[in-house]
């Protein structure tokens, strides 16, 4: 299944927010455009601003209100990559070199603080205080869970309600605030906003969970960056914490991240033991439980094309592989 076909519809619409991009990241300073448009110009699913689009079709949108609203979703989340890759020291980000590895870290800090600038500017034109309160509250989470992810790096002993709520704050929120600001900028009814709210946070979870499985189960060409980047980088996520319920393999992977010599057991053998281990697929129960509930929330808006694709991006997530 090609998700981008389930939204073939929206073309027209994506095409704007596109050309809206490329028109915020213009910079004066030739170092700073290029490295915002070569995030730009890498790609992606375009998601945030596809959940922004739909959740307003159960309104009475204004184009140019939705696509200010989408477009600022979109220039967060790049900027929240830029930043994460100078954290997590990533040269690769889907096949391609990152704005740190082509210039270095201060070029691509202040390159996603320059994206976050244009965004914010970007949004000053939604006359909607609700709307204001709604993105504020998201930037701010999604910084704690910036640092929440620094702050635990190769910490074997946090429990399983942090990294819900880490994910929360870096993945669901988001997604959710996309759904929300959509609904929002296209005027829905209270019930309708707290529902498209809801999906996108259940969506949100599952689909965070889906990627942290895939960073084990998904072959480096796929996933372009090597398996395991996020255990390698010490960010212990769910299919870890399922795993290290084994006492033996807790020791060694505090072993292997905490001791000078590694020679004793390889970071592929670590690797393999989690994944034949029951991990992948208790991570994968907890992600359908959480798509479940996203399906569920779905029952309280209307019937139309908009809740159709909605289903369809569900669907995606269930049964996504890469």
């Amino acid at each position: 299944m090609k998700l981008v076909r389930s939204y073939a519809y929206l073309k027209k619409d994506l095409n704007t927010i596109e050309s809206a991009l490329e028109s915020t990241v213009i910079a004066e300073h030739k170092i700073l455009h290029e490295a915002s448009l070569q995030l730009l110009k890498a790609g992606g699913k375009r998601l945030r601003p596809v959940f922004a689009l739909l959740a307003s079709k159960f309104g009475n949108a204004s184009n140019e209100r939705v696509t200010n609203v989408a477009s600022t979703l979109e220039l967060i989340h790049m900027a929240s990559l830029v930043h994460d890759d100078v954290i997590d020291n990533s040269n690769l980000r889907r096949g391609k070199p990152t704005v740190k590895a082509k210039w270095d870290n201060r070029i691509a800090m202040f390159s996603g603080d320059f994206i976050f600038a244009r965004a914010l500017e970007r949004f000053t034109t939604v006359e909607d205080k609700k709307a204001h309160e709604v993105l504020s509250h998201t930037m701010i989470e999604l910084t704690l869970g910036e640092i929440e992810q620094i702050k635990d790096k190769h910490n074997f002993d946090q429990n399983l309600r942090t990294y819900l709520r880490r994910i929360k704050r870096k993945t669901a929120l988001l997604i959710s605030s996309s759904c929300q600001l959509g609904a929002i900028a296209g005027r829905c009814s209270p019930q309708i906003e707290k529902a498209l709210f809801r999906y996108g946070y259940f969506i949100g979870m599952s689909y965070q969970i889906i990627d942290d499985i895939l960073d084990f189960t998904a072959t480096e060409a796929q996933l372009g960056k090597p398996a395991g980047s996020d255990l390698l980088q010490g960010n212990i996520t769910l299919p870890v914490f399922y795993a290290i319920e084994n006492s033996e393999l807790k020791q060694d992977l505090i072993h292997y991240f905490h001791k000078n010599n590694n020679d004793e057991i390889s970071f592929s053998e670590l690797l393999n033991r989690i994944k034949e281990s029951n991990a992948i697929e208790r991570s994968r129960e907890l992600s359908n439980q959480y798509l479940q509930k996203a399906y569920d929330s779905l029952a309280y808006v209307p019937e139309c094309k908009a809740k159709d694709t909605l289903l369809d991006i569900a669907n995606y997530i269930g049964a996504r592989q890469i």
